[in-house]
């Protein structure tokens, strides 16, 4: 398969080395120079994977129309807000009958769509077109071909299953699935529980809050997920479940690692300067919480994480406020 992949960020790059790896011609698009002529030349990425070697066959380009000329796949590996504009630029590059493959996990903040739905509503390109990969995907591990396993979402099955063919490597095995609404939503929320479970580790409250942050954290996503037409059994699965405690656990979480910076008492903008990579929890937390007012689902992880992000509570009386609530039946 001939494959763009937009842009070269750590999940982008390792993405791109897994094609690659599966025999695929791949080519990675770039903003900065420095980092386009490193893949080339030394096969490294020094600014996201650095010390990782990638594939020879990999190659870079700081031309976003050489990326996407001929190209049947087109994967997207943006920061979420970013993704619109982005992307207005570079639909005329885009073949009519390529798919655009979504490694985005966030929520646009000012419309409340998922990403696959900015896809479509940007290049008019059919759903059917537009597949989302997620699943607990740390890069870094990846890069270094540690085992993996991922989830491709799409609602066309031989879409999917071309694509799960296209990136199935000894170290990556994918899955597929119809459920997009699932996927991306267990993506987008599980960096928001990760905020909160960073939150946690920073203020030292022990194993047990983490444990009950990730497991009520997966009940209010699957609340939300099924509102919206997601099927309960992939709340359970690699795109939710397996996700989230990999994000929720590893140091490599960026927001993980944002929450913990809070917790210790550093500033939303101190935290973000101390993370130096986008943790897009921090930005989809509040349309998350946005979306699951719409729809009359509660939502109190997500709410109070929201609230330290804005800055109308402190990180102790978030914690105070979860304590709080009213006790009821676990389900």
């Amino acid at each position: 398969m001939r494959v763009a992949v937009l842009s070269a960020g750590s999940w982008g790059t390792t993405f791109a080395a897994v094609l690659a790896d599966a025999g695929n011609d791949v080519v990675l698009h770039g903003r900065r120079g420095e980092i386009v002529d490193a893949i080339n030349t030394r096969h490294e990425n020094p600014a996201y994977l650095h010390g990782i070697e990638l594939p020879a066959a990999l190659r870079a380009t700081i031309d976003v129309a050489e990326a996407l000329e001929g190209a049947e796949y087109v994967v997207v590996s943006i920061p979420a807000q970013s993704l619109r504009g982005n992307l207005a630029a570079w639909a005329p590059h885009i073949g009519p009958h390529t798919v655009v493959v979504s490694l985005m996990k966030g929520i646009e903040t000012h419309s409340g769509l998922r990403m696959s739905e900015v896809i479509t509503e940007v290049t008019g390109i059919p759903a059917e077109r537009v597949a989302v990969i997620s699943g607990p995907n740390l890069a870094r591990e990846i890069a270094t071909r540690h085992p993996a396993a991922s989830v491709i979402a799409c609602p066309d099955e031989i879409a999917a299953k071309a694509l799960q063919d296209a990136c199935h490597t000894p170290y990556f095995r994918p899955y597929t699935t119809t459920d997009v609404v699932g996927c991306e939503l267990g993506g987008a929320v599980k960096n928001v529980i990760a905020l909160a479970v960073g939150l946690g580790t920073g203020m030292g409250l022990g194993d047990n809050a983490q444990a009950l942050l990730i497991t009520r954290g997966l009940a209010e996503t699957a609340r939300l997920g099924e509102r919206l037409g997601g099927d309960p059994f992939t709340f359970s699965g690699l795109a939710r479940a397996g996700d989230l405690y990999a994000t929720c656990s590893s140091p490599l979480s960026r927001n993980r690692t944002f929450g913990e910076h809070l917790g210790r008492g550093l500033s939303v903008a101190k935290a973000t300067a101390a993370t130096s990579q986008t943790a897009e929890g921090v930005k989809s937390c509040r349309a998350i919480l946005d979306l699951a007012h719409r729809h009359s689902v509660e939502m109190p992880i997500t709410e109070v994480v929201a609230a330290v992000i804005d800055g109308t509570t402190t990180v102790h009386d978030a914690a105070a406020a979860l304590m709080s609530r009213t006790p009821k039946a676990e389900r």
